[in-house]
């Protein structure tokens, strides 16, 4: 694991608003985040949440123009080119969207992606180092993480599997190697190691239904906590 100062570990931290919650989900391709997300938004409506659901890159005008000049590259993007337009892209929508909709309260605001994919994605598996992508996120307000991340953890066999059933054409990350695809399992390790109060990770390996009963739990208790802030 790379050595990450605690004084660079302590710029991040969930934003402040009393009642409202942030989450993010993560995982390689394959893990069943897409379906499990929109699980937990109805899991938290059910429990009196406003819930908006936002994907990585995109979520504004801005964003989405950068997540197709991305994903629909067909020539290689330089790696701190990508953190930057990952960057660029994430605080546009937090302070777009992201932040305006925290402050009402009772509003959870869920992410496809965030943070931890690009310290998976660019530091890892494009060899910036995590040290290079939190020093990019250390002020505000790409400082501000979710409360809680759920990391569906697949093995690459699992991945490959899952994607060969789905058959979809695949886009500039999918269509990556092996290679790349242990390098982000790894990067999503570290993460976890890193912020192991804020990342829960979850075994995708698990039937569907083992993995939304984990996740739920894992909801339950912060609904219950931010709830009580709430009062």
């Amino acid at each position: 694991m790379s050595e990450i100062s605690k004084e660079l570990l302590d710029c991040f931290r969930p934003p402040a608003f009393p009642g409202s919650f942030f989450l993010s989900f993560e995982g390689i391709e394959g893990a069943g985040k897409s379906t499990q997300l929109k699980h937990a938004k109805e899991f938290l409506e059910e429990k009196g949440f406003r819930v908006l659901v936002l994907r990585e890159p995109g979520g504004t005008s801005f964003g989405e123009k950068l997540r197709k000049s991305i994903l629909e590259s067909k020539e290689p993007i330089n790696p701190l080119a990508e953190a930057h337009l990952f960057c660029s892209s994430r605080a546009q929508l937090l302070q777009e969207v992201t932040l305006k909709e925290l402050s009402t309260p009772g509003t959870v605001v869920i992410l496809d992606r965030y943070l931890d994919s690009t310290i998976a994605y660019q530091g890892k598996a494009r060899n910036l180092g995590t040290q290079t992508i939190l020093e990019l996120h250390k002020h505000f307000p790409l400082n501000l993480v979710p409360h809680l991340t759920l990391y569906i953890k697949i093995s690459l066999e699992t991945s490959h599997s899952r994607q060969k059933l789905r058959n979809i054409p695949k886009d500039y990350f999918e269509s990556q190697g092996d290679d790349f695809y242990k390098l982000l399992i790894e990067g999503y390790e570290e993460a976890a190691r890193l912020f192991p109060d804020r990342i829960s990770t979850i075994d995708g390996e698990q039937s569907f239904e083992a993995v939304q009963e984990a996740i739920c739990e894992r909801l339950e208790s912060l609904a219950q906590s931010r709830q009580e802030a709430n009062k």
